[in-house]
């Protein structure tokens, strides 16, 4: 796809759409100051025609994230304060995960071999309503937790386009299966972004750009419901007890193509929560120590 100007932006499409492990990082222009915005793996293919700027910013510290972030050593790489401990060592970009055992060892490797992770010490952070001004053109941060703690959405000014990052409006639905993931935070962060009124909307994968708040809204009601979507699912699996190894081994995430390695600990914090969620609510009981069952 060739990359979209939308005046001072520049939406910088990876490899099919940006499709992961690749993705569509944004180039930000003002008067005084450039940024780029999640570098990904695709700026790298660019080589020299990679974009020069003052400053990087991600959205959230993910693998796919920050795969370019290597490309600019010497200026500022800023992300949200909850997130910045995944930059600023290997082991606390683990931690987010929360992987463990043969899984965190493979997974360490493929960060530092495919998605080029190297630590800052130096990290600048930012918080919820911060306002980059680049000379008349602005980023404003808009902290929307649920896929990490710290995962945020950009909306950029006079342009009046937002940023979704990993809110990406695909058929696969929210993620919210690390360590650093919650459901309810998921849950409430689309609840506001779905009135978040905007001329254009960009995301990290497979969209690209949408024009308008219909469009919008009608690919984002598709993506939150995949949310109820597998907690029906759930329920139908435990019309018998089920234990959590083998709601995990349902693959109610991972429904459709080949999973990855990390799967079954994607699964298993996924479906947990879940659980949670049901059995406060009365519809699931928990009637041995990992055994579940749905109420009628």
């Amino acid at each position: 796809m060739e990359d979209r100007q939308i005046g001072r932006v520049r939406v910088l499409f990876g490899a099919a759409g940006g499709k992961y492990p690749d993705g569509n990082s944004l180039l930000v222009e003002g008067r005084e100051e450039s940024l780029v915005i999640d570098p990904a793996l695709g700026l790298v293919s660019r080589g020299a025609a990679k974009p020069q700027v003052d400053r990087v910013l991600n959205s959230h510290c993910h693998e796919d994230h920050i795969a370019g972030n290597f490309l600019y050593p010497d200026v500022p790489w800023c992300l949200h304060e909850a997130d910045a401990i995944g930059l600023q060592s290997l082991s606390g970009m683990m931690e987010i995960y929360g992987f463990t055992g043969a899984i965190a060892e493979g997974f360490e490797e493929l960060l530092v071999n495919q998605f080029n992770y190297q630590a800052r010490s130096d990290v600048q952070t930012f918080r919820d309503g911060e306002v980059f001004d680049l000379g008349g053109t602005s980023v404003r941060v808009l902290h929307a937790p649920g896929h990490t703690r710290g995962h945020c959405v950009f909306h950029i000014e006079p342009e009046d386009v937002i940023y979704l990052a990993d809110i990406d409006l695909s058929g696969f639905g929210p993620y919210y299966g690390d360590a650093w993931s919650d459901l309810e935070d998921f849950d409430r962060t689309l609840d506001w972004v779905s009135k978040l009124r905007a001329r254009h909307y960009a995301t990290f994968h497979h969209i690209g750009v949408l024009d308008g708040f219909d469009a919008f809204r009608d690919r984002l009601d598709r993506f939150w419901a995949m949310i109820p979507d597998r907690e029906r699912r759930l329920m139908e699996l435990l019309s018998e007890p089920r234990t959590l190894a083998e709601i995990a081994e349902a693959h109610l995430i991972y429904s459709r193509g080949t999973p990855p390695s990390f799967a079954p600990s994607v699964e298993r914090r996924s479906m947990s929560q879940h659980l949670d969620r049901l059995m406060g609510s009365g519809r699931v009981e928990q009637i041995e120590e990992d055994r579940y069952r749905a109420l009628s």
